[in-house]
């Protein structure tokens, strides 16, 4: 591995601890106020604000072209795709729209949603129960 991978790997690494350590904190925190809810409210508001802080990340890059591309990796794909991976789809999502790929983000769209409940509904049952 070269030095510049992995520089890379450990600005992600490092910004994934903190964007998980986030998600963990946040979503305990909601969760203590909301126990007798069955709706997941701690995992819905970390996808909303991780959505929302990758849409302000994304505006600055796009209409300002701030942060280096250590930043972005360290930001992006560190911090906001530890916090939650969910900002990822949704930033591809918008990406798609802009570009006017209204078919393509669609289909992009149904079957993330589709295929991933699909696939961890076969996940979940390839483990045999114990006992």
């Amino acid at each position: 591995m070269d030095r510049s991978t992995l520089y890379a790997l450990i600005l992600v690494a490092s910004g994934g601890a903190l964007g998980s350590a986030g998600r963990y904190l946040l979503s305990g925190l909601v969760m203590q106020h909301t126990m007798g809810w069955r709706f997941p409210l701690g995992t819905f508001i970390v996808n909303v604000l991780g959505c929302l802080v990758i849409g302000v990340l994304a505006g600055c890059v796009m209409k300002n072209n701030l942060f280096s591309t250590e930043a972005r990796l360290f930001l992006f794909t560190g911090i906001a795709g530890g916090f939650t991976t969910f900002s990822a789809f949704g930033l591809e999502s918008f990406y798609l729209l802009r570009r006017s790929e209204f078919l393509m983000a669609g289909g992009y769209i149904l079957l993330s949603v589709t295929v991933c409940l699909l696939a961890l509904w076969l996940g979940f049952s390839a483990v045999p129960r114990q006992g």
